[in-house]
């Protein structure tokens, strides 16, 4: 007999156990899971607090502890060099680096920390990373509320360009969604890699301008700039403090620059995160 085994299996309509379906079909199965994926963020989001006295305050302390550790040390660092409206200008800076960070960081455990979900129930395993990171995105949603209030307390005036955080949040969460595709795979084939990810994380924290202003350290240096303006997370605080400070203005070629990274990142993060299917949770 010619055919093999699973050649007659396939000839039957049979198909291999926790074989990997299409992109196009893949894609429509985590669609599918939608509900699966929200009710798996907020379960997630009220397990966490739940563990502590306060709660979803806990949502709120952590950034704005965060500004005020770095806001102070930096403050005193920099002196003189501090940028203009520095306190809402940190606040800009942590808030947002925390959303990146944490997406990145809880996806590139998503699938080690679940091994025996992945390894009992068939699923798009696509599920995981993504609920974390809407996860991150529905507890992002307190902070960026005060740093708007913050950004008026320090003089800022609400204009119709604030509504233009919307569809950069989206960007930004699409932009992290890839990242946290991408961590989720490669610490599975390397599992130190997920105790690297927070030196990754400071490493991005000190150079996207978190609490100084890169432009005026790279005037001395403009063969860097062009280079520097490439970089995804300073685009994102950028065009952020250009929309709700005063004294900053929004780059416009950041936007289509960002955009970019979004698009590209979430696609690479599908793509790459997908072809490998097959292999989550049957590797050590």
């Amino acid at each position: 007999m010619s055919e093999n085994l699973s050649q007659v299996a396939a000839s039957h309509g049979l198909e291999r156990v926790g074989a990997r379906p299409p992109l196009g079909a893949y894609l429509g199965q985590v669609l599918r899971r939608l509900d699966f994926t929200l009710s798996l963020a907020r379960f997630r989001i009220r397990s966490e607090n739940e563990r502590n006295r306060l709660g979803m305050l806990w949502v709120l302390l952590r950034p704005t502890f965060s500004a005020l550790i770095y806001g102070t040390v930096f403050g005193f660092v920099l002196a003189g060099m501090r940028p203009e409206n520095f306190v809402p200008y940190v606040v800009v800076g942590v808030f947002l680096l925390e959303f990146f960070n944490s997406s990145m960081n809880a996806g590139a455990k998503s699938i080690i920390h679940n091994t025996a979900l992945v390894q009992s129930l068939p699923f798009p395993r696509m599920v995981l990373p993504v609920a974390k990171v809407l996860e991150n995105l529905l507890n992002f949603v307190p902070p960026l509320l005060m740093m708007l209030g913050i950004a008026i307390l320090w003089g800022s005036v609400p204009t119709w360009d604030w509504l233009l955080l919307l569809p950069l949040m989206v960007l930004f969460w699409m932009f992290n969604q890839g990242v946290a595709l991408i961590f989720a795979r490669l610490t599975v084939h390397m599992r130190d890699l997920s105790q690297l990810t927070p030196f990754i994380s400071r490493m991005i924290f000190y150079t996207a301008g978190v609490f100084y202003d890169p432009a005026k350290i790279l005037a001395d240096h403009p063969m860097l700039t062009p280079i520097f303006d490439w970089h995804p997370l300073y685009e994102v605080l950028a065009i952020t403090r250009g929309l709700i400070l005063d004294g900053y203005a929004v780059p416009l070629d950041y936007w289509w620059r960002f955009s970019l990274w979004a698009v590209v990142m979430l696609a690479v993060g599908i793509v790459f995160f997908w072809k490998a299917e097959e292999r989550y949770g049957r590797e050590n």
